[in-house]
């Protein structure tokens, strides 16, 4: 690690909505994890505390403090999962990976770690491999997950992955709900918003599996176009204020019935997504 390359990154991220996060984020695709002088060059650049910039990191589970490996492997050990045979499956990772829980393995390919609690109880044991979640899995199911995350997550059958699963979205500011009934893509209920592009305004559905990237929409969106998404009840923008990780567009943020938030990449093409769920404790 070089100090020059993480004042760059500073530089790069200057400005943005939610810059310190941008940074962050920036700087651990770059080195795999947060180097303890990162955080102090940082802090130094921007003229934020130390204590705050390491609050930022410990606060969102994606950063992490020590290298990790090519692929987080998180297995949910919440009262639902536990009951579950959560414990097994953990057990079931660490033969598999030859690493302790916490630990990486030495070939630098996975880490894994536990976690108290997803909020998707009903659909345990939850596994979640680099934001791909895996619902009711059993020791069988261990090395098939290891092995597709070796090949490519993203290669995906929605008819028969576990990894998939469908997703009930709603506005986070009027809480209407975002699901259209009548127009289904992958067999369930769709994903209605209004989008607006290079002077286009009209509407776009979205597969409510998550982990699908089926789309249609009124218009064509070329690729590689960031689009901008909004209610089609409140008309709220559903922007988030963080960045795509992998491209760094803005990611566009809508809510999960029951609790959580799904955000996905505004940039077609860009298949950066993530999940998060409530802690429930």
């Amino acid at each position: 690690m070089s100090a020059e390359s993480i004042r760059k990154i500073i530089d790069d991220t200057r400005g943005q909505p939610a810059n310190i996060i941008a940074t962050l984020e920036d700087i651990q695709a770059k080195f795999g994890y947060l180097p303890e002088e990162s955080l102090r060059i940082v802090a130094e650049e921007t003229g934020q505390s130390l204590v705050d910039i390491y609050g930022v990191a410990t606060f969102y589970k994606t950063f992490s403090l020590k290298p990790r490996g090519e692929h987080l492997v998180s297995v949910c050990l919440g009262t639902a999962c536990h009951v579950r045979g959560g414990p097994a499956i953990e057990r079931g990772f660490q033969q598999a990976l030859k690493c302790k829980t916490g630990e990486t393995t030495p070939d630098k390919k996975f880490t894994l770690e536990t976690v108290a609690c997803l909020g998707a109880c009903a659909l345990g044991p939850i596994v979640v491999v680099d934001q791909h979640y895996f619902s009711k899995v059993n020791s069988q199911d261990i090395r098939r997950i290891v092995r597709k995350t070796l090949e490519g997550l993203d290669k995906v059958d929605v008819t028969k992955d576990k990894s998939v699963f469908p997703v009930e979205i709603i506005c986070a500011r009027c809480a209407h709900s975002l699901m259209d009934p009548t127009y289904l893509i992958d067999g369930h209920p769709s994903v209605r918003v209004t989008i607006y592009f290079e002077r286009q305004h009209g509407w776009l559905r979205l597969s409510s599996i998550y982990g699908s990237y089926n789309i249609e929409s009124e218009y064509e969106v070329p690729m590689d176009t960031v689009v901008n998404f909004f209610c089609p009840h409140c008309h709220t923008e559903l922007k988030s204020n963080i960045s795509c990780p992998d491209c760094h567009a803005p990611m566009v943020s809508m809510a999960v019935r029951g609790g959580g938030v799904v955000q996905i990449c505004s940039r077609r093409g860009c298949k950066g997504h993530m999940l998060e769920v409530t802690d429930v404790h």
